[in-house]
């Protein structure tokens, strides 16, 4: 992508209504759009277009989206996805990110949501690799978290955190330095449906920040934005 070129979206959803409206709202935005109605007719696009980041749906005709994404990744193309779904369970969650997907909205959504998760994506993905979503080992300095085993280990010590607080800290690390809400990291966390308010988010940050000797005054790993959220700041890499 050029300096001056504007970032090229391919939306993927066999839902018109969609589709009509938030094209539109994309191209003002300042992104080239091109839209296709279901995952095989998206495969082709991602050959032909070349998108930068593909928004798709998941529930879709002929092919989802989750088996367009599960192609791309098998076929080593790293162009971020976003995925819309319906379902706000934790355990569709988490197959999102573990089949290789940027990050997910759950419909409805608001379309300027979807936007600053355009542009959030977009600034941390790097061309040609795999995001941080897609590794199953994540480090930052001393600390490791390791995906599949639920483990997280700071030098030699392994830490005994909450299921809650893990699944916290593994999308913080796999989006760093990007601000993100408490109500983002609730609806991420427990899920959209869940009865628990944003003090279970600072809870779960404290269990954290106490695990990992992180001082919040000057913090190594998660940074309070006081009214906003929380951001992870220190340097992410995936581990082989």
């Amino acid at each position: 992508m050029g300096a001056n070129a504007k970032p090229k979206i391919l939306l993927v959803d066999d839902e018109k209504a969609i589709t009509d409206n938030l094209a539109p709202l994309l191209e003002r935005s300042g992104f080239e759009v091109v839209v296709a109605g279901d995952g095989v007719k998206g495969l082709q696009q991602v050959a032909s277009f070349a998108p930068d980041l593909v928004v798709t749906d998941v529930l879709m005709p002929q092919m989802d989206g989750r088996e367009m994404l599960r192609r791309l990744r098998r076929a080593e193309n790293w162009t971020p996805v976003i995925l819309l779904t319906q379902v706000g369970a934790s355990t569709e969650r988490a197959m999102a990110l573990e089949e290789g997907a940027d990050d997910y909205l759950n419909k409805p959504f608001d379309p300027h949501e979807l936007i600053a998760r355009i542009r959030s994506v977009l600034r941390r993905a790097h061309t040609g690799r795999p995001p941080l979503a897609a590794a199953e080992r994540l480090a930052s300095g001393e600390l490791v978290l390791e995906r599949s085993a639920r483990r997280v280990r700071l030098g030699v010590q392994e830490m005994q955190l909450t299921p809650k607080a893990v699944t916290l800290l593994e999308y913080l690390m796999t989006h760093p330095r990007e601000l993100i809400s408490r109500d983002r990291l609730l609806e991420v966390v427990w899920g959209w449906d869940y009865p628990a308010g944003i003090r279970a988010v600072d809870t779960r940050v404290a269990e954290l920040r106490k695990a990992l000797r992180d001082s919040p005054t000057e913090p190594r790993y998660i940074e309070t934005v006081p009214g906003q959220g929380y951001r992870f700041v220190g340097r992410v890499e995936a581990m082989p």
